[in-house]
């Protein structure tokens, strides 16, 4: 992940040539994360993998904002909200 560690205003820029260098190629770009915030404004399409497989995929507003497989499910309930403020973050179940 090229970007996890660094500050926000970094990420951006990063991100931004990234899609630049793309737009320009003409080609496609595969993206490894766990951040969804990335991926919503990075990707047209996604893939969640869970235990070395994929189990949804589709355009990253279908699969986010409509999410089909519990697993993608449990990392968007698992992601820190201001409306869940003082709550516990869910768990997601399982082992990978």
């Amino acid at each position: 992940e090229p970007t996890t560690a660094l500050d926000v205003t970094i990420q951006a820029q990063i991100l931004s040539e990234v899609q630049k260098l793309v737009r320009e190629q003409g080609t496609s770009l595969i993206w490894i994360t766990h951040d969804l915030s990335v991926i919503a404004g990075l990707a047209d399409d996604v893939a969640v993998m869970y235990a070395g497989r994929i189990v949804e995929q589709g355009p990253v507003a279908d699969v986010l904002d409509r999410p089909q497989h519990p697993y993608t499910q449990g990392l968007i309930d698992s992601l820190p909200s201001r409306n869940q403020r003082g709550q516990r973050l869910r768990q997601i179940p399982g082992m990978a």
